[in-house]
């Protein structure tokens, strides 16, 4: 086992105005489960895909331990990659299937058999060893995935969106699988998603991407208490953050008959206007406050999440709130919303976060 570092890694394809990995810089532990998530075409399945060794490196270097792989071929970097569509021959059973590459590589006979029972326990597969793809679920065939890349003891594991073709329900199940095996095995994982509820519970940490830059990689809780800028505010968090943009007066932003102070510093770096971000879990009803025309009300049992309408400062904005879900406004009503002043995020007209 072993740590990856990605070291100004870039990577351009011909003929595209801008890099899909711009300059990566990457510190990955030994034994971390990182998480690459951001939009479609943010870079993280390319990011993977060079430490891999199936794409070429334009510039910088990648490391795996103290050993630089930039130059080296797939086979060669003690690496396990996991696919979303599983790539599992039809033809061979469970058992053979994932001890396929321990025998192209000449591993004995004997000691395939103990690596694939072992995998089949720790997956819980040991009763379909013998059977085919084709009689297996989803969720059975994605483990098998799984045992496949276990069976050859990497240093590292990479996973390209393993759980993309699985139902909700399943999804939900097989994360919780993937993450608690994967802090047994201790293997340093690089793992990518563009869902961020699966990269917030299941990542040591998650690094959002988007346009080939990395924006911030942190621990689930700092992205959620500490976004970078107003990109990462948006993108993490379901429902994700309001983002308003208002004019700063000499006491601060006014929201709905509450002050949301500015500090002199972060007014001066600024100017006249500042982007307020609100969860919407941070807004609670009110008999004043924010006046807002709601739109739709999503109820999902002990909380429903309003989507409405704000008039702020003579102009509309967009607003979500969570609002109990026992005692949810009607469509069509109007009502206040009163922003808790000490969990509302400041960021600069171009995004960054202000402190």
């Amino acid at each position: 086992m072993a740590g990856v570092t990605y070291d100004a890694v870039t990577r351009r394809y011909p003929g595209s105005p801008r890099a899909a990995v711009d300059a990566l810089d990457l510190d990955i532990t030994d034994g971390e489960f990182l998480v690459l998530v951001g939009p479609s075409g943010c870079g993280k399945t390319t990011s993977l895909r060079m430490l891999a060794g199936l794409e070429d490196v334009d510039g910088g270097h990648i490391r795996i331990g103290d050993r630089d792989v930039t130059g080296v071929a797939p086979r060669e970097r003690d690496i396990a990659m996991v696919f979303q569509n599983y790539a599992l021959y039809p033809h061979m059973t469970v058992a053979d299937n994932m001890g396929f590459a321990l025998r192209m590589s000449g591993v004995g006979k004997a000691e395939i058999a103990r690596r694939v029972a072992e995998a089949g326990r720790i997956l819980d597969l040991e009763p379909y060893l013998g059977r085919r793809p084709k009689a297996l679920s989803g969720g059975q065939r994605q483990r098998v995935a799984m045992g496949r890349a276990i069976v050859r003891e990497p240093a590292v594991f990479c996973m390209d969106e393993p759980l993309s073709n699985l139902d909700a329900k399943l999804r939900v199940s097989t994360r919780t699988q993937i993450a608690s095996l994967q802090r047994r095995l201790g293997v340093t994982t690089v793992y990518v998603t563009h869902d961020q509820v699966e990269a917030m519970t299941m990542g040591d940490r998650v690094a959002v991407l988007k346009d080939g830059l990395l924006q911030q990689c942190a621990a689930p809780g700092e992205l959620y208490a500490r976004p970078a800028n107003a990109f990462v505010a948006g993108f993490i968090g379901s429902p994700a953050m309001n983002l308003l943009s208002l004019p700063v007066t000499p006491d601060g932003v006014r929201l709905g008959g509450v002050t949301v102070p500015v500090p002199r510093a972060a007014r001066d770096a600024a100017g006249d206007r500042v982007t307020v971000g609100i969860r919407p879990e941070d807004l609670r009803p009110a008999d004043d406050g924010i006046p807002v025309e709601v739109d739709l009300v999503e109820e999902l049992g002990a909380d429903a999440y309003v989507h409405g309408r704000a008039r702020i400062d003579g102009a509309e904005h967009p607003v979500v709130a969570r609002v109990d879900g026992r005692r949810p406004p009607a469509r069509g009503t109007g009502m206040h919303l009163v922003p808790d002043p000490g969990r509302t995020h400041l960021f600069a007209q171009d995004g960054r976060r202000l402190d």
